[in-house]
């Protein structure tokens, strides 16, 4: 099934299920704060597992002890299905 871009009415509902997660510049962006660069780095490496797993990868930064993530699919423009599925397997590796 192709991907479509959601409405900003689609958006907000999605939100709800991704409560630590915001809007900005059109993307959906958390950023995480961990005591170290290793525990950062291994987040990122559980992270980098499901994005692969869903063939949907984030843009992201990692700055020592910090990563911000932005999700977008590239190919609708905006935000999709996928952006929220992601999200939500992020929040779950944090959990």
């Amino acid at each position: 099934m192709p991907l479509s871009k959601l409405t900003a009415d689609e958006i907000a509902i999605r939100l709800v299920d991704v409560p630590d997660w915001s809007i900005v510049d059109e993307k959906l962006v958390r950023t995480l704060e961990f005591d170290d660069f290793i525990e950062a780095f291994a987040f990122m490496t559980q992270v980098a597992m499901h994005a692969e797993k869903l063939f949907h990868h984030p843009e992201w930064e990692n700055v020592y002890n910090k990563v911000t993530i932005r999700l977008s699919s590239h190919e609708v423009g905006g935000l999709s299905d996928n952006d929220f599925k992601l999200a939500a397997k992020i929040s779950g590796v944090l959990t």
